[in-house]
């Protein structure tokens, strides 16, 4: 892959990280990254992430947690605008 693509799509990820949840910082990158691909592979594969799910059930309950912070700190970043 080219590395400027990389770059790129990277300052796509952090601008959208801060204009989700008002900051952003390589912790919270990652975190809003995986709720983004976790978020697509249930909407348009829903057995794979059912199947996933099942197989790791301590891996949704920190995919359920990390859903959680983000929402929560999306809500709080929305109402201070």
């Amino acid at each position: 892959m080219e590395q400027k693509l990389k770059e790129q799509f990277n300052g796509l990820l952090e601008k959208y990280t801060e204009l989700m949840v008002g900051k952003s910082d390589p912790e919270l990158i990652e975190k809003v990254q995986m709720w983004a691909l976790y978020s697509h592979i249930a909407k348009s594969m829903p057995p794979l992430a059912k199947h996933w799910n099942e197989t790791y059930p301590d891996a949704k309950d920190g995919m359920k947690q990390l859903v959680n912070e983000i929402k929560e700190l999306n809500e709080e970043h929305r109402a201070k605008k």
